[in-house]
């Protein structure tokens, strides 16, 4: 845990496989840690560079994403949940979580959020591919830190990697 009294969480996926829902839920069960989401972070920090009309989201800016996290990883106690994981230290986290979801429940949960056709289109595809997975298992192939993958279809799903995760 690199002199950090508390670990860090990293929940990954593709957007819709519930990272944040897992998250909360995490935190809200293991006292001590806390929530950090950091597409909100981006949001209201103004972390990012530009915005992508298509994609109707942010691209976000990867150093001032770090910057802003380092201090809150440095205390230890952290569940971060992001899409992306290949821009962070590796040292940072003691436990990755990739969350994986059926296409079909993904697809579902895409439509609800009004997600455009095009962005529906690529999730899902990068789901199939595994690309979150794979970006994970290749930012930290070196780390310590070990790389769970945790189906999230369902609430039983949900409870059951919570509660792993809490006797982590």
């Amino acid at each position: 845990m690199a002199g950090r009294r508390r670990p860090n969480v990293l929940v990954t996926g593709t957007p819709g496989v519930g990272k944040t829902t897992f998250a909360e839920a995490l935190a809200q069960a293991a006292p001590g840690l806390r929530h950090v989401e950091v597409s909100r972070l981006v949001k209201d920090k103004k972390l990012y560079r530009e915005w992508d009309d298509e994609m109707d989201c942010s691209i976000f800016d990867e150093e001032l994403v770090c910057d802003e996290l380092e201090p809150m990883l440095e205390e230890g106690g952290c569940v971060v949940d992001f899409h992306s994981a290949g821009f962070l230290q590796d040292d940072w986290f003691d436990l990755i979580v990739c969350l994986r979801a059926d296409t079909s429940v993904l697809y579902s949960r895409l439509e609800r959020r009004h997600y455009p056709a095009a962005k529906i289109q690529g999730n899902v595809e990068a789901e199939i591919f595994q690309t979150c997975l794979d970006e994970a298992r290749e930012a930290f192939e070196e780390a310590d830190a070990e790389i769970w993958e945790l189906q999230h279809d369902t609430q039983e799903q949900l409870e059951a990697g919570v509660e792993r995760v809490r006797a982590f």
